[in-house]
């Protein structure tokens, strides 16, 4: 028992010197915007132990029951847990709580001999729905606060266990059963009052309208109203040590009118590069998606893909498909849609070369599966027809919904465009030579296609404009590019920091120029901010040839993550080609699905989702000699690889290039 008083009276110290603690190291959590007002009113639960110490005399348990013995003095810790509501308005020190919960007053008494030389022990459960209602004080309208007032308690449980031990002299003799039942006489209702003190920490800034508060207290209730009987002497002093979770809702921050709010600092630049001196053909290794779209209304495969005749099967070769150009094309990458729009003329020559290869198409309408089937067959039929492909090779399935669906649940925009995506046919296989490297799975890419073309204007020819704070200052910017003649240009509106144009969409056909270039940048306060600032450009031209590399990665719809697949895709084929001192060049893109400010930064994300995979391979290999570059081009469409006019283009946009360009 001794123990156990010790113990008691560690714990309150410990839990006293933590509240002091917090209350002088704690800091406020500081915005520099606050857009709410702190709550008024709040709402939560606190939890807590109940340190109860009685004292006096009971002897009498209840009209059948008395024990030999008196028992004095107990100690015994209890548990406290009540929602609460509390009202204080930020502006005043004064404040208002209310607490109505479980309240434990448990005893646990110190042993005593009977007459017998016996030890007795006695221990009760005495617990009560209490009503705390206190009056709150905040000095100087910090987060410390006082409260006090009344507490009423409704007894709910009065049980009590009285044990007889044996004579020591006698360690043969047989234990006397225990004795329980319930104290008689206990009153059904107390009051008394309660003083103490907290801490209220913010667990988040004025930011948020939902505002989260904890509060770590002490409160003291003395011994005055708490004798819990109506007879004996017996009486109660408790110490209660718990914390209280709460949350409240601000209101939107009230605009002064006539205020003056500071213009936000914009840091404006452009760098023109000089001329690079350089014809850099690509050799592009290009992903090839394992989809093949179908119109609506329709299970025939698309006249836009290349479809060619049986007796063309023996001359065509993936890497010389200039001789089977689709007749429709779309798109502003003419050479990559080439190699897409012949994905079925690549697939069959595949399995020709490897008769052990076998595929399962997957047909996706929302039609409903048989419609699916149908356009899974169409394609089958023509492996099999044309390719002369064994029909027990491919097998067909036909379903509403893609294993991946562009379409999510609650989707309300643009639901023409991502139903069109979700509209195709889905090449499954689970062959190796058929897969891109480190893939497997469904939903895996087929082998890539590599494409050697030359690289017109490349991104380190671009005009670059630094708009520095305009993410953080501006709602959007753009520009007015004046030339020597006093032709204006307009650019924009653009919403993150840096901004690349190629030098041909300012220059045209001249070969350099003069110019004037006026940032226009819209703040948050309503104001206009122009910055200005002359440049000379000099339209690119190449003279020599170096050689570069380009890698596509592809993403899932309004992901910024990467397909898993990639991540050692990226460590194991694309670093290692990495040349000494050679530059990285990391630019992402989204389709045209979305608003315009959230696709830039979805965009940005991507690029920065491969840079970091790219420079964790690079660590690994204590490599430092590479210059990584990222970039993030939204859906712009002058800046995306793509077109975005069929469901293919609008898949292959979902990406983010990589240039892997050597050191001059």
């Amino acid at each position: 028992m001794l123990l156990c008083k010790s113990l008691t009276v560690y714990l309150s110290k410990i839990m006293c010197v933590i509240v002091l603690a917090i209350m002088i190291l704690h800091q406020p959590i500081q915005s520099q915007e606050l857009n709410y007002t702190k709550p008024s009113l709040w709402f939560g639960a606190a939890a807590g132990a109940n340190f109860n110490y009685y004292r006096g005399s009971t002897h009498q348990l209840n009209s059948s029951f008395t024990p030999p013995v008196t028992f004095h003095n107990a100690n015994s810790v209890g548990l406290y847990l009540a929602p609460l509501v509390e009202y204080h308005n930020p502006e005043s020190s004064l404040g208002f709580m209310f607490q109505a919960g479980y309240d434990g007053r448990n005893a646990i008494y110190s042993q005593v001999v009977t007459p017998c030389n016996c030890p007795a022990d006695l221990s009760t459960n005495l617990s009560y729905i209490t009503l705390e209602p206190s009056l709150r004080f905040a000095p100087f309208k910090s987060h410390f606060y006082l409260f006090g007032g009344p507490r009423l308690a409704f007894n709910v449980a009065k049980a009590f266990t009285y044990k007889l031990g044996i004579n020591p002299a006698y360690p043969d003799q047989e234990l006397t059963p225990d004795v329980k039942g319930d104290l008689s006489d206990v009153k059904s209702t107390l009051l008394s009052m309660q003083v103490g003190a907290g801490y209220d920490i913010p667990l988040c800034s004025q930011n948020h309208r939902t505002q989260f508060v904890i509060s770590p207290f002490v409160a003291y209730h003395p011994y005055f109203g708490q004798s819990p009987r109506s007879i004996e002497t017996w009486n109660i002093n408790t110490l209660r040590l718990g914390a209280a979770l709460k949350f409240g809702f601000g209101k939107k921050m009230p605009i002064i009118l006539g205020a003056e709010l500071p213009d936000p600092i914009v840091r404006f630049s452009v760098i023109a590069p000089k001329n690079i001196p350089t014809i850099r053909k690509v050799r592009e290794i290009f992903p090839l998606r394992n989809y093949v779209f179908f119109d609506n209304g329709s299970t025939q495969i698309p006249n836009r893909y290349e479809l060619i005749s049986k007796d063309q099967v023996k001359n065509f070769k993936e890497d010389q498909l200039d001789m089977f150009v689709p007749k429709n094309m779309s798109g502003r990458s003419q050479r990559q849609m080439i190699v897409y729009y012949n994905v079925l003329n690549i697939l069959g020559d595949r399995m020709n070369k490897n008769t052990a290869m076998t595929i399962n198409l997957v047909g996706s309408s929302d039609v409903g599966p048989q419609d699916g089937m149908d356009m899974a067959e169409s394609v089958k039929q023509y492996l099999v027809s044309v390719f002369s492909i064994n029909p027990s090779r491919i097998e067909t399935e036909g379903k509403v919904k893609p294993k991946i669906p562009s379409e999510q649940p609650g989707a309300t925009r643009e639901l023409e465009l991502l139903r069109a995506g979700d509209r195709r046919v889905s090449i499954e296989s689970k062959s190796p030579e058929l897969l891109m490297e480190f893939q497997n799975g469904s939903s895996t890419l087929l082998k890539s296609v590599e494409i050697m073309s030359n690289q017109e204007a490349p991104l380190d020819s671009y005009v670059a404009f630094n708009a520095d704070g305009a993410m953080e200052g501006l709602k959007s910017w753009s520009m007015e590019i004046t030339d020597d003649n006093n032709v204006v240009q307009k650019f924009g509106p653009f919403y993150q920091d840096l901004v690349r144009i190629p030098g041909k969409s300012i220059l045209g056909t001249r070969p350099d120029g003069n110019y004037k270039v006026k940032m226009i940048g819209l703040a948050g306060n309503g104001n206009t901010v122009i910055k200005d600032t002359k440049v000379h450009m000099v339209l690119w031209t190449p003279t020599q040839e170096q050689e570069g590399k380009r890698y596509s990665i592809l993403y899932e719809f309004n992901e910024s993550n990467a397909i898993s697949m990639y991540d050692k895709y990226l460590t194991d084929i694309i670093v290692p080609k990495i040349p000494t001192g050679g530059t990285v060049y990391i630019h992402g893109y989204t389709d045209i699905i979305g608003d315009e400010v959230h696709n830039q930064k979805l965009s940005l994300a991507r690029a920065n989702d491969v840079k970091k995979i790219i420079e964790l391979a690079l660590l690994k290999q204590k490599r430092s000699d590479v210059i990584i570059e990222i970039y993030g081009f939204g859906e712009d469409e002058s800046m995306s690889p793509f077109n975005n006019t069929f469901p293919e283009d609008r898949f292959y946009n979902r990406t983010v290039i990589l240039d892997i360009v050597p050191k001059n």
